[in-house]
This record gives structure tokens, sequence and C-alpha cells, in this order.
């Protein structure tokens, strides 16, 4: 892994010419940098942070991931710890640390894509400090990129202190009081659990949801989605469809959260000084807001004629209208694990194999002679490696 060498420090193929860019250092673009190095393919794979695996640690400090660690491994290599306990933020971020230097993937940290250009033979990435080119590339930037807040954040006076859920760490973060968590998600969820112990919380819920209990019987959730397959279920199935419509909350429901005392709310749509306002015409003083309200994506450095005109992507299952192009971790990508830790790999080994479909196709024919043929027999009497 390269922790910040500059251009001069590297060779010269590697700084000018590669076969694959892979922009992102997250579980994605490590996923899809084992099934590349398998190919033996020439690659890169370039990180805006100092370090892999930096949306993880960007995370609050209390994070403990829905999943069991026996269903959080990427290829190749085993998640350590107990197999049926729940991983937290920095175990993540250290096995994602482990895993790139394990297989040796070729990371180079401190490095922004500030623009991508199609050229005539391929792609070509300005960064900060050096230009790439690359006959193929994957954004595995994750879904994780610009954090998003209401406008209504804005209507808020300055005595309320707000910090959106990437700025939150831990209860001590914020004053003492009425503390306002908006998103019903499991970031939301989880938050607010964890503030309930130490502050008056309320939670304002705009969206629906299906809870899911952790466990059913002595089976964690996911034994039994996997043995359903409904893990698999595609975003172009009918199921498949709905699904990925609605929120779904994974060990938390809002009766738990009553349970320890968290008031809900509706959806929050005003807001002056210090009060929020809710659908229902209610309304709330607060002294602080956690706004658990997800994040955008930020393609504005990417080739636009790949999406559409709300600026999402146009693509099956990753890959692009545009010959080398795709994308690697989005949500519902293909499916409910398209973005999840464990199941991301499924997605990033296709991939894998669309990019050396299309470099194989790329190749000139080689020359057929006599000699040649012989030596193609020979090699064929080689046992595989």
């Amino acid at each position: 892994m390269n922790d910040g060498r500059t251009e001069e420090q590297l060779e010269p193929a590697e700084a000018d010419r590669v076969e694959v860019v892979v922009v992102g250092a997250g579980q994605a673009g490590l996923a899809i940098g084992y099934f590349l190095a398998r190919q033996g393919r020439r690659f890169l794979i370039l990180e805006a942070a100092d370090s892999v695996g930096a949306a993880w640690r960007d995370r609050w400090d209390s994070l403990a991931l829905f999943t069991p660690r026996r269903y959080d491994a990427l290829p190749g290599l085993a998640f350590p710890g107990e197999p049926d306990g729940y991983p937290n933020r920095d175990e993540v971020v250290s096995y994602l640390t482990t895993y790139a230097e394990t297989f040796k993937l070729p990371v180079v940290l401190n490095t922004a894509v500030r623009s991508l250009t199609q050229i005539d033979d391929g792609f070509e990435l300005n960064c900060v400090g050096r230009r790439v080119r690359a006959d193929q590339v994957v954004v595995a930037t994750g879904p994780f990129q610009l954090p998003s807040t209401p406008a209504l954040a804005g209507q808020l006076g300055p005595e309320v202190v707000q910090l959106h859920s990437t700025g939150y760490r831990q209860p001590g973060n914020l004053p003492a009081g009425t503390v306002l968590v908006v998103g019903g998600g499991n970031t939301g969820f989880q938050i607010a659990t964890e503030l309930a112990g130490t502050h008056a919380v309320h939670l304002s819920v705009g969206s629906r949801q299906t809870p899911l209990p952790q466990k059913i019987g002595r089976r964690d959730l996911f034994w039994w989605l996997t043995k359903t397959r409904l893990l698999t279920l595609t975003v172009d199935s009918r199921l498949g469809r709905r699904l990925s419509k609605r929120e779904t909350l994974i060990g938390s429901s809002p009766k738990q959260l009553r349970r320890l005392g968290v008031e809900l709310h509706p959806r929050a749509v005003s807001a002056s000084n210090d009060t929020v306002n809710f659908a229902d015409g209610t309304h709330l003083r607060v002294d602080a807001v956690v706004w658990a309200t997800g994040y955008q994506p930020d393609r504005s450095w990417i080739d636009p004629s790949v999406l559409d005109a709300a600026g999402r992507v146009r693509h099956h299952r990753g890959v692009t209208s545009l010959p080398g192009f795709y994308f690697l971790g989005l949500y519902w990508q293909h499916t409910r694990g398209s973005a999840l830790l464990g199941w991301v790999k499924d997605d990033a080994e296709y991939l894998a194999a669309r990019i050396q479909i299309l470099a194989d196709s790329r190749e000139p024919p080689r020359e057929t002679n006599t000699q040649a043929t012989a030596d193609q027999e020979e090699a064929s009497h080689v046992e595989p490696q």
C-alpha cells in the first residue's frame, strides 16, 4: 500500500498509464482490487483521504454493525473475532487496513480525483499533484460522500448546536438539555438510543420503515436472510423494487425507543430560532439537533454522459453505457447487499469479470505460426499454479 509517494517516486508506467484505476479505498475499492490483483492487472486504487476505510473512521465512537462477523468478510480474508458477534467501528477500520496490506493492494493515499475525462483510448484522471491514464475506471466511492441536511437547518438560531451524524462522536459532543435527532434510518435510531442515557431525546421520522429484529428465535436475522435468499433478490425483481424504496430498520424499533423515554415525532417541516415544527402541527424547543439525514453523492467530477437529468448513475449492475466505466458499492446496485461490507464482493467479482472481457476484446490478435502453435501445445501440458 502506498501511503503518499509523490509522482516522481512512482515508476513511469505506474504514474502515466495503468490498465485500471479504482477510485476509492473503502470496502468496495478493496474488494475489486482483490479480483484485479488475481487477474494480474496493472492498476491503482486512488484514495482522497490519508487512510483506507475513511468513511468508517468518520462514524460515531459506539457504532456497531448489525451484521455478525461471519458475514463481514471481503474476499480472501476472514473477519477476525467471534463469528456471531457484531464488530465495532474500530474493528472494521483495522480489518480494512489489514486487508489492503495482506494483499499488497496498490493504494495511493492523499490523491483526490478532480476530474475524469474520456480520451480516445481510455480515460484521464486529473488528481491533486498528478495525472493518471487508464484503459478502464471503477468508481468505488460508496454511498457516504457529501453529508446532507434539509433546508430547515438554516432556519434554526445560532443558540442551537447542530451536528450531522458524520460530526457526532459521543453524547459529550452535545450540550445538556433537549436533543432532536432527525432521520428514521438505522443511524438515527442508534444515535437516539445512545443519547437516551444522558439527554431528553426526541426523534423525527419522515419516512416509512420496516423494523426487523436482530434475532429470530436463536438465529441472527442475516442467517435467515441468507437461507431464504432474500439478500440475493435483485432490484430488477418485483419484490426487490418494492424493498429498495423502503427504509429497513435492523435491531431497532419505535417501541424500543419509547421504552427508553425517547419521544417520536413525524417529519420536521420548519424551524425558527430554537423551535422545530412537525408535520402534525406540534412543535419542540431544542438545545441541539443531530441530522441523521444521510448523504448526497458527489459526481461533479464524473463525465455527465453516464448520468441522467437528476444526476443519478445510468447503469446495470454497475456497468454504464460508456465502455470501460463502472460503479461499485451503490445502494441497491444489484441487491440489498450491494453496499454492505460482506456482500459487496459479489458485484466486485462481476465487474472484474467484465473488465477482463473488455480487456481481452481489445488485445490485438496474436500472430499464428508453427512455433507459436508448438509453444501453445507445450504450455497446455503445464500444471496450473
